[in-house]
């Protein structure tokens, strides 16, 4: 593309020189935020297709995380995802198809199912959580640790100090 690039699948036709200087505009700052993002998700999910994981996709590790440890009704895992039981129960038969969870009766109602996760959906969040890790790594040898530390900070300030949340539905919307 000659007149900008492509940020998540949004043409972005800023002045890219603007964003290194304080010439930077308030719609700069969702850009390169999303930029940010995107950098770090799409390098986890090429490192993770090298690891086994040529499947996965971001949406997997958001559902993953919110069944938690623990098996959880589709119900349950519909509200920590923010979408419908519909949705959710889609979601579960991708993961189940992927291998990620298993389905299971619920001793405390004979009429609903509980998902948990796999061997393999834990394994995928463990190789995550190390690419992760060693991106966080890389992310201070580039900025150094007193810079990554404020940015970090920063951030964490800048978005209210509050947890994502429910980011897959968000995102879906």
């Amino acid at each position: 593309m000659t007149n900008g690039f492509i940020v998540n699948r949004v043409v972005y036709y800023g002045d890219v020189s603007a964003i290194m200087t304080n010439d930077v505009r308030g719609h700069d700052l969702v850009f390169v935020l999303m930029g940010s993002f995107r950098r770090i998700i799409d390098d986890l999910h090429a490192e993770l297709a090298t690891r086994g994981f040529p499947e996965a996709r971001p949406a997997h590790g958001f559902a993953l995380q919110a069944i938690g440890p623990h098996a959880v009704t589709i119900t349950d895992l519909g509200r920590r995802l923010g979408i419908s039981k519909q949705a959710a129960a889609k979601t579960v038969k991708g993961l189940a198809a992927l291998g990620y969870v298993t389905r299971e009766r619920d001793p405390a109602d004979a009429r609903a199912n509980r998902v948990r996760r796999s061997d393999r959906g834990e394994e995928l969040l463990h190789e995550s959580a190390a690419i992760l890790e060693r991106q966080k790594q890389e992310w201070i040898a580039l900025l150094g640790e007193e810079r990554f530390t404020a940015l970090i900070s920063d951030l964490y300030r800048l978005g209210g100090g509050a947890p994502v949340g429910d980011m897959a539905s968000w995102l879906q919307e």
